[in-house]
């Protein structure tokens, strides 16, 4: 059971949130984007999003300014997460711009956000878990395009209500944080995203 929770924490580790949104944004949105199109977004997402963040991570371990890629110390999350917001800003001056994908563009917003939240919290030495932050953004998001499209994702949003409760678990399970980062982490991944619901239903 250990090792199923500790693989929960990689598998849905935040850096995968964005290219996870992104799939579900084209499998439940009203895209009008040709094939092609979808195909350059996705890569696009993923370059910026993933790979560059683990190039950052590599970089900064090699400076030893990160010792783990869960980023478990308060201190070492504010590069990261500084990083993490500059990306998001190019990604939607650059690539996901609201006259073409109004709700991607929100999602990642609201995204940026969240990171903002997180960062501003970790310079006063308060640590919110960016794993139930993610979690918590997708599981609003989903709910969001549900609604959006018109589209009956019920089993979908019941699903990640599940991984948002076994992502919790794993966290405790592997003492990465208490219940209390867990639910700083949730708020700053939800509040953002329902808060700009408005803009895009």
């Amino acid at each position: 059971m250990k090792k199923l929770l500790f693989l929960v924490s990689y598998l849905f580790h935040p850096i995968f949130i964005p290219i996870m949104g992104t799939l579900l944004y084209f499998w439940l949105g009203n895209s009008y984007l040709a094939v092609e199109q979808v195909y350059l977004v996705v890569i696009q997402v993923s370059i910026i999003m993933v790979f560059i963040p683990i190039c950052f991570f590599y970089l900064l371990r090699t400076m030893g300014k990160v010792s783990s890629i869960m980023l478990h110390d308060v201190a070492q999350r504010k590069l990261p997460l500084a990083i993490q917001i500059v990306l998001t800003a190019l990604l939607l001056a650059k690539s996901v711009t609201a006259d073409v994908l109004p709700e991607l563009y929100h999602f990642f917003f609201g995204g940026m956000v969240s990171s903002a939240l997180a960062l501003m919290l970790a310079l006063v030495r308060i640590k919110a878990s960016l794993h139930q932050m993610g979690m918590a953004a997708l599981w609003v998001f989903t709910i969001g395009l549900s609604v959006h499209s018109q589209t009956n994702a019920l089993y979908l949003v019941a699903a990640l209500t599940f991984l948002n409760g076994i992502v919790a678990a794993s966290r405790l399970q592997m003492e990465a944080h208490t219940g209390k980062e867990l639910l700083i982490g949730g708020l700053c991944g939800l509040l953002p995203q329902l808060v700009i619901w408005p803009y895009w239903l």
